[in-house]
């Protein structure tokens, strides 16, 4: 069945109108799911019976339910759900101090096929619903409610392309972002890419205020090749050249996102590649501390290492920080757990 959470606010007002209702109809299931969370229909109780039961017999509330959880030190909770095809995804959410931030996945694994990636070791089923990527969130809202605290940021990160999957994530963030649906602010929530630049393109249309940001890690071509495929089919002087189009459309501050490789990527060589890619663009560099794939056979480097590529690079002017570690002691890196389960399958 479909999930009330697949329709955004104006789909929802123009779907109460094709059923005779109202429109004001639609405001009101809208207020249900996302002002009150209710996780079920007969909760709406200024519907009446006959409305209720027309939404039971298409739709369900959410699409998922809870099958693990981890909970690192560091209060990072990862989260894996399964969908009513059985599908198995994976949600995180982690603390900053300035808030919480949920991570969410796209796609039922995933077709890029990035070297280091334990999302990339099962291929992508299917895409994700909005409704889906919806329920992720509302589904840590509502524990956060508990202790009457909010999601305050979403990175669409997890497993996934989330821009081979384009329409659907748009409508998510459609929904997320309304002032009656979550009211998370656009400016605080980041698209995450491998470089998919038709997409990009496409994406600089849109004139949003989300962030963007582009999964570099690698310097030049060469590398790029043997640790991202995608770089085959959009190489780097295409990706960055989309990139300059989407920041003269819109004026917004890129992110390019580096995980630190042992011996891979991080040695001065390529931090000076790096430096003259990036050049005097309104970028920065979000440097990624890697989380071990044991089938992956890559190591990270260690705080004392990644502090020295990031001191080659802010001397060489490009402005960039480290991100901080979370849940080094769960099953971290994205994907991990569902791959875990899925192997005892």
């Amino acid at each position: 069945m479909k999930s009330l959470y697949d329709m955004n606010y104006d789909q929802m007002q123009e779907f109460a109108l094709e059923q005779g209702w109202k429109k004001f109809r639609g405001h009101q299931i809208f207020q249900w799911l996302y002002r009150n969370r209710v996780t079920d229909i007969d909760e709406m109780s200024n519907l009446s019976k006959e409305t209720r039961d027309r939404l039971k017999a298409e739709f369900v509330i959410s699409p998922l339910q809870l099958r693990d959880k981890q909970v690192a030190k560091d209060g990072t909770t990862k989260f894996l759900f399964a969908l009513e095809d059985g599908a198995l995804i994976e949600s995180v959410l982690m603390l900053f101090d300035y808030g919480k931030s949920v991570c969410v996945t796209s796609q039922v694994g995933c077709n890029m096929g990035c070297a280091f990636c334990a999302s990339g070791l099962t291929k992508k089923q299917r895409n994700l619903t909005s409704g889906e990527m919806v329920a992720q969130v509302l589904y840590i809202q509502r524990e956060l409610d508990q202790q009457g605290d909010r999601v305050s940021h979403i990175v669409v990160m997890g497993t996934g392309e989330p821009f081979d999957n384009y329409e659907e994530v748009m409508n998510f963030l459609a929904t997320v972002n309304h002032d009656r649906g979550l009211g998370i602010g656009a400016r605080h929530i980041t698209i995450s890419t491998c470089g998919i630049v038709p997409r990009i393109l496409e994406f600089s249309k849109e004139h949003t205020q989300y962030n963007l940001a582009v999964s570099l890690h690698a310097p030049n071509d060469e590398l790029r090749n043997r640790l991202m495929p995608i770089n085959h089919a959009y190489p780097l002087a295409e990706l960055m050249e989309a990139l300059d189009q989407y920041g003269s459309e819109n004026n917004r501050r890129l992110t390019f996102e580096y995980i630190l490789l042992k011996g891979i990527n991080d040695q001065p060589v390529h931090a000076k590649q790096l430096a003259k890619l990036i050049g005097k663009r309104n970028a920065y560099i979000n440097l990624i501390p890697y989380n071990a794939v044991d089938e992956n056979g890559f190591q990270g480097v260690d705080h004392a290492s990644a502090m020295v590529f990031y001191d080659q690079l802010m001397k060489l002017g490009v402005r960039c920080t480290i991100r901080k570690e979370h849940g080094g002691d769960i099953d971290a890196a994205c994907g991990q757990l569902r791959v875990k389960h899925l192997q005892k399958r």
